[in-house]
């Protein structure tokens, strides 16, 4: 153990997988932040924590696992000649579910306040647990076969998940009431989930697609929407007084 802290190279792989990590992490938070905005207020930064939690464990779990995930990627069927391991099924069922629930999303967001409100009400705090375990359990098995694929100790994998972990939960909170607070950031983080959900089915089926366009489109969108923001919130500050009229004008 004395070994491993003082080596530089764990050190520098401990560091370079943590910042995947949160990269990685960054469409589960904004996702647990839609989902958890259904609740009543008192809920959400319970049902926020859980959820980074669960996703936490689970990782840890499948980190322990790994010879179980080695052996999902052995075929399990073909589809129009096409093989479909286990990793497959479960990226295709998530992409699937993602776009699904972004896209209700987006429905429900158009559909009015009348309508947000009674989808509100429907929303328990089970059914919101229940869908962010689901899309954990995506989320975890895409970062875990890449931390798999950057690190060959696993105790540094297991630090990395919790570290990553622990800062998402520094900045889920703002995150989310931020998302929350501006419909057209949510709407474009709900269009980024429809990316990644059509993402992961693509790589179901072994098309893979770098993520690191997906993110600098994502970002490139952020920061224009953030400028436009900005221009709004400086609009509605500008007042323009009429000039003073004298008597008999």
């Amino acid at each position: 153990m004395l070994e491993l802290l003082t080596d530089p190279q764990v050190w520098i792989a401990f560091a370079t997988l943590t910042a995947l990590e949160l990269v990685l992490g960054i469409d589960n938070i904004i996702f647990i932040s839609i989902l958890v905005d259904k609740l009543p207020l008192a809920q959400r930064e319970f049902a926020r924590r859980i959820g980074l939690f669960m996703a936490m464990f689970m990782r840890i779990g499948l980190l322990l696992v790994l010879a179980w995930i080695v052996g999902l990627v052995a075929p399990l069927f073909t589809v129009f000649n096409q093989e479909i391991s286990g990793r497959d099924l479960i990226l295709v069922l998530g992409g699937l579910f993602l776009i699904w629930k972004s896209t209700s999303e987006v429905h429900q967001s158009l559909e009015g306040e009348h309508e947000h409100k009674q989808s509100a009400v429907k929303a328990t705090f089970a059914s919101v647990i229940l869908q962010i375990m689901i899309i954990d359990l995506v989320f975890s098995l895409d970062s875990i076969i890449t931390a798999v694929g950057m690190v060959d100790d696993v105790r540094v994998m297991i630090a990395a998940v919790v570290a990553s972990v622990l800062l998402m939960m520094l900045f889920a909170g703002p995150i989310g009431r931020f998302v929350s607070a501006h419909p057209t950031i949510k709407m474009l983080a709900l269009s980024f989930l429809v990316v990644v959900g059509v993402v992961l089915v693509a790589e179901g089926f072994d098309h893979h697609v770098p993520k690191g366009y997906v993110y600098f489109a994502m970002a490139f969108s952020l920061i224009v929407e953030m400028l436009n923001i900005r221009m709004r919130t400086k609009a509605a500050r500008r007042v323009e007084l009429n000039p003073p009229r004298m008597p008999g004008d």
